[in-house]
Formats: structure tokens, sequence, C-alpha cells
């Protein structure tokens, strides 16, 4: 049974921060490690460089390049908490926001919540936050594909 699409929990009056919910039927460790394996990370989010996982580590993301955009994105891990929450930065050009995993076992452990929140949008970036909502949508969909087809 596939799980259901990532519920875009986004307030409609809020600009400065997206949110997301996934209802995952697979325990807290195999979404961790879909969040934390370079590997897995590439495979539904975007490929990553110089990916350490500690704590102040710099390392960067590559998309194709696109109009005004060179395909970059730098971050930096800001809070990492074993298999309950992953924290970055997200920084391309003039956009500095945070993004926040937080996972919550459930069904006894057999199961996770995850909430998605990428903060610190400004007001004038109401294009960025379009942008990051739509992209959060379609990566959180490949995240749930990855996870059904891995072990």
């Amino acid at each position: 049974m596939t799980p259901p699409p990532p519920n875009d929990t986004t307030p409609p009056s809020q600009t400065e921060s997206i949110s997301f919910e996934f209802n995952l039927p697979h325990p807290p460790q195999k979404v961790w490690r879909a969040l934390t394996d370079p590997e897995l990370l590439t495979a539904w989010l975007l490929p990553v460089f110089d990916h350490k996982l500690e704590p102040g580590a710099a390392f960067m993301f590559r998309a194709p390049p696109q109009p005004g955009w060179d395909g970059a994105v730098s971050c930096r891990f800001r809070e990492i908490e074993s298999q309950r929450r992953l924290s970055w930065s997200w920084v391309v050009g003039d956009l500095d926001t945070v993004v926040t995993f937080t996972l919550t076992p459930t069904s006894g452990g057999a199961g996770t919540l995850l909430s998605l929140v990428q903060s610190g949008f400004k007001p004038d970036q109401k294009q960025n936050f379009g942008g990051a909502r739509y992209g959060w949508k379609m990566m959180g969909g490949r995240l749930i594909e990855l996870l059904a087809r891995t072990t």
C-alpha cells in the first residue's frame, strides 16, 4: 500500500515558513537513513557534495543550472539528533533559510510522522516561497517512492 502524499500544512496566510507532514509506514531508522545517507539523499532530493554528518559541517546540493540560478544550494548542519531531528541552513543567492526535519515514531515504532519545515523567507521572497513549496511537494513524493523501494 502506498502511503499518502505529503500533506502541505502551511497556513494560507503564512509567508515566512513552509510546512509539510508525511505519515510514513517506515520506522524512524529507515527514514533517518533517507535523510542522512548521501546516496539516498541524492536519489530523492538533489545531488549532494561534501556531505559529512557533523554539526557545523558545510555541504552543497547541486541541481542543473536554470535561468537566474547556477543550481548551487549551500548548506550547513545546524542540528543533528539521531533519528529525531535534523536541521540545516539552505542558502541560494539572497535566500537564507533553514530546513528542519522532525521524526516522531508512530504505530509502536513501526511508522514515522515526518515533519518538514523550511523557515526564514522574507516578505519580498514570495516567488522563492512558492518555488520551494512546489519543490518540497515534488521531492517529498520522491522520498515516499524511495522509502517504498528500499530496505
